[in-house]
């Protein structure tokens, strides 16, 4: 094994630092405090996280306002410059102007048109949101999958570092048998969280790695298996081809298996993001949607266009490159930090 350590991988937080979860159960006033306190943290790092789109979002709403009160054809056409800048996408964007035009009279300033923006966002989030998948099956099996440079393979080592938190049983299939340094990313990210491994050789049959992590995980009785994917665009239907595959095999060992097929996409990307996912879901019929990188754009509305026109629910955001910075998707908690 390569020891080489790699700049993307953070350090494992330290036993003494405080725990963000609960594990239920009766708590005591100082536990709430404890709690409260660790929500505080995820929404501060969230809220820095979404500065960039927050900050061009603000602002040039503050500034539809600065010569006159109200909304007139002209303002509402800057405002719908600004939404789509923002990577709110085109039918967000119609649908958004079509509510704000019907109470334009009604909005005289830029509080005003922010509160109805993050009203009508929130009601888009929950009438689709779902949250991550219950682990009710033991091993539970997640199928990640993506294109190279996503950071599918950090957000692998970060769920797996979740999980172990959550006292589960780790095991991690180096199923993108392609790049041998996915493979030693993979084995840092398995070491830092507790996880175990099943790594075959550079350029073996992916959905054999497949097959053995998930003989190896019933065998061991591990609670979650996440099975890493290669991710190459430029053979788009060899690609897909070799996923389902993998997707075939994993089906062999355990029927219903993979009970989640979670795609990683790059927030900076934009509405290529959408047109990844829609590609691997017609393959593979998607679950669930991992967005990195939102700390590294003011495109953060890409989530808005992601629940307008995707049937796919998002579950996790990524907003920094700590181990702790993918966070499960909170509606109302996003769009109060995006405002």
């Amino acid at each position: 094994m390569n020891n080489t350590s790699d700049s993307h991988i953070p350090p494992h937080p330290r036993a003494s630092e405080p725990s963000t979860s609960s594990a239920g159960g009766n708590i005591d006033a100082s536990g709430s405090k404890e709690v409260a306190a660790g929500k505080g943290k995820l929404f501060d790092r969230l809220r820095r996280g979404l500065s960039k789109t927050r900050q061009m979002l603000t602002t040039d709403i503050e500034d539809l306002f600065a010569r006159k009160k109200g909304l007139d054809e002209q303002q509402l056409e800057e405002l719908e410059e600004l939404l789509i800048t923002a990577d709110i996408g085109v039918e967000s964007t119609i649908d958004l102007l079509n509510k704000i035009s019907a109470r334009a009279s009604s909005i005289q300033d830029a509080q005003a048109l922010a509160a109805l923006l993050k009203s009508e966002i929130l009601t888009l989030f929950e009438a689709r949101h779902r949250a991550p998948l219950q682990i009710d099956t033991k091993p539970f099996v997640a199928m990640v999958v993506g294109v190279n440079g996503v950071g599918k393979t950090t957000t692998i080592g970060k769920l797996a570092n979740r999980y172990a938190a959550d006292g589960k049983k780790v095991l991690i299939a180096a199923s993108d048998t392609f790049r041998a340094a996915a493979i030693e990313q993979l084995t840092i990210w398995a070491e830092r969280s507790g996880a175990d491994i099943v790594r075959h050789r550079d350029g073996a049959d992916p959905a054999a790695v497949a097959f053995d992590a998930i003989k190896a995980a019933i065998g061991r009785k591990a609670d979650v298996v996440l099975v890493d994917t290669a991710g190459r665009l430029h053979t788009k239907v060899n690609l897909m081809e070799e996923l389902k595959k993998v997707k075939r095999s994993i089906a062999k060992q355990i029927a219903g298996a993979p009970n989640e097929i979670l795609l990683v996409l790059d927030a900076t990307t934009g509405q290529n993001a959408l047109s990844q996912a829609r590609m691997f879901n017609d393959a593979l019929g998607v679950t669930g949607i991992a967005l990195t990188k939102l700390d590294g754009t003011a495109r953060g509305g890409i989530v808005v266009g992601i629940y307008r026109s995707l049937d796919i629910p998002l579950q996790y955001i990524g907003v920094g490159e700590k181990i702790d910075d993918l966070q499960v998707f909170e509606p109302e908690a996003f769009v109060d930090a995006l405002f």
